[in-house]
């Protein structure tokens, strides 16, 4: 007597399941949870967050880089917000320094004030 209930639960439960799991893949209701997405590299909190890897980078190596703008990047959503954006920056300390590309990531929780450099390195020029 109990199984027709319980079968009814299985297929009731099943059908959700792969209704949610539609709607969770459909690219129409926008970005997925979670996905990386295109930063927008002329917001003011964009460039705050490269010039923040410049200045931890400048105190980390001693180094004089001087940011001049964002390249390009990309944000994502874990446990706050990554940033893995590509920017150019010269170097004061040399006479004539041309513009190089740097790669930095920088992840911060806005809420707690918190916002850590966890790389920054040149990036080579493709030959």
């Amino acid at each position: 007597m109990m199984r027709p209930i319980c079968l009814l639960l299985s297929l009731f439960l099943f059908g959700f399941l792969l209704a949610v799991g539609a709607v969770s893949f459909d690219a129409s209701f926008g970005p997925v949870v979670g996905a990386p997405w295109p930063v927008n590299i002329n917001d003011p909190e964009v460039k705050e967050i490269a010039e923040f890897a410049v200045s931890e980078f400048n105190k980390e190596s001693g180094k004089t880089l001087v940011f001049q703008k964002v390249v390009s990047g990309l944000g994502q959503d874990v446990a706050g917000v990554t940033y893995d954006l590509v920017i150019a920056v010269r170097d004061e300390s040399l006479p004539s320094s041309p513009i190089v590309n740097y790669a930095c990531y920088v992840w911060e929780r806005s809420w707690e004030n918190f916002r850590k450099l966890e790389s920054f390195h040149q990036v080579l020029p493709s030959s």
